[in-house]
């Protein structure tokens, strides 16, 4: 083995160990406690938060805030927002005071290379994805060695079993929310008094890019509206690692 890729296996095993004794450390710690560890063990200029401002970003934004409101925020603008995201995400950078939000966009070479139409989410929704928001997510977390999420269990399938703490390739990864419950999510909009996504009144209990989600019937889970009618359920950047 070369000295490059005996590195690169130290520092991925030192990854590795860090997320899992963080994650043992933090098991059962607040969100608040989740996110001031993570920035005391990295440091604000290597600490990101990425958010979609949808419809539970707002409580995550509101404990990050309290924190550090100048932790840097990734925002993935894909080209398929809701207008009414796009307004809500200024809303909240003005009612939570965030200072450092960060809206990145795919490459228009890429967009004109592999989806010149726009119609690559109904014949190819993974590699609209991918182009979309994977791509210009490892293209964000750059110069980061950490990143939060607002990923939650109770919003089950392949979220169901998330840790607080994992390891992202040669990033961090923390989930002060895996923990909490609809009921406590709800608590803190309510004591904050957080304006909620505009598209909830409709019927959109998730919100992501407009081809791919649509209304909720109020015996369907929360995400039941996203891709519906196939069998994806994740965009990518939760089961890709983004180094």
């Amino acid at each position: 083995m070369s000295t490059i890729s005996q590195q690169v296996v130290a520092a991925e095993a030192a990854i590795l160990h860090s997320a899992q004794t963080l994650d043992h450390t933090l098991r059962d710690a607040s969100p608040t406690h989740v996110i001031e560890t993570a920035l005391k063990t990295v440091g604000r200029e290597q600490l990101a938060l990425v958010s979609s401002f949808g419809t539970e970003s707002a409580a995550l934004l509101k404990v990050m805030a309290d924190v550090d409101p100048a932790i840097p925020v990734i925002f993935l603008d894909t080209g398929w927002l809701f207008e009414e995201t796009l307004a809500y995400r200024d809303t909240l950078i003005a009612a939570l005071g965030l200072r450092d939000v960060r809206s990145i966009k795919p490459l228009a070479e890429t967009l004109s290379r592999q989806d010149p139409d726009r119609e690559l989410w109904f014949s190819d929704p993974d590699a609209c994805c991918r182009i979309r928001k994977v791509e210009p997510l490892a293209r964000a977390l750059k110069p980061f060695s950490a990143w939060i999420n607002g990923r939650k269990r109770f919003q089950g399938g392949a979220r169901a079993e998330i840790s607080v703490v994992e390891d992202d390739g040669d990033r961090l990864k923390f989930n002060p929310f895996a923990n909490v419950s609809r009921e406590e999510l709800e608590a803190i909009y309510k004591l904050a008094k957080l304006p909620p996504h505009p598209l909830v009144a409709s019927g959109y209990l998730s919100v992501g890019c407009m081809p791919c989600s649509s209304r909720t019937a109020p015996d369907e889970d929360a995400r039941a509206g996203r891709w519906r009618g196939r069998s994806k359920t994740e965009c990518g950047i939760h089961t890709t690692k983004t180094s």
